[in-house]
């Protein structure tokens, strides 16, 4: 029998789950299997502190701190830091391997960052968040998120040494 926080809750993941999946894939650089994880973690966090969110000032910024929580945690994981990637996977085929797409090579950028760097990356220009938004994401100061930033970007612009077409997220601040 559910009582009505479990419905509230039931409702909220109805209308937000997509969204958090999007940005979790953005936070995991395209990683969608880690995303899905990362999601699931922070819900599973946020209908244990329910009511808490409830009261938040600003639930958007309570949600994007969850899963940045739910990043770090992952990455702290041991497992995480013994795993070794791989170039190629043996027994899975490329969709089509003679296409060059933009989008790999932007994952491939953003899985080079750092974890928190890739976060202020994604909240700062992907999701058009202010500098004290992203701090409060984040649970840094302004200063480390302006720092963070412009490192990220430095490297995404060593990495990303293409043209991108005018409607790319960053192509105002990349070049």
């Amino acid at each position: 029998m559910k009582n009505e926080r479990d419905e509230q809750f039931h409702s909220f993941v109805l209308r937000h789950r997509a969204g958090l999946v999007r940005t979790a894939t953005l936070l995991t650089a395209g990683d969608g299997y880690l995303a899905e994880d990362m999601v699931q973690s922070a819900l599973t966090k946020l209908y244990v502190a329910w009511p808490a969110f409830r009261r938040a000032d600003n639930p958007e910024a309570y949600l994007r701190r969850t899963l940045v929580n739910a990043l770090t945690d992952e990455r702290r994981r041991w497992w995480r830091r013994h795993e070794r990637s791989m170039a190629d996977l043996p027994d899975r085929p490329r969709a089509d391997p003679d296409r060059e797409d933009l989008d790999d090579g932007l994952r491939a950028a953003l899985r080079d960052l750092p974890p928190r760097m890739r976060a202020a990356v994604v909240f700062r220009y992907f999701y058009d968040l202010d500098v004290a938004d992203t701090a409060d994401a984040l649970g840094c100061s302004t200063g480390t998120v302006k720092s963070q930033t412009a490192r990220a970007l430095d490297r995404l612009r060593t990495f990303l040494s293409t043209d991108f077409p005018t409607d790319f997220p960053l192509t105002g601040v990349i070049r």
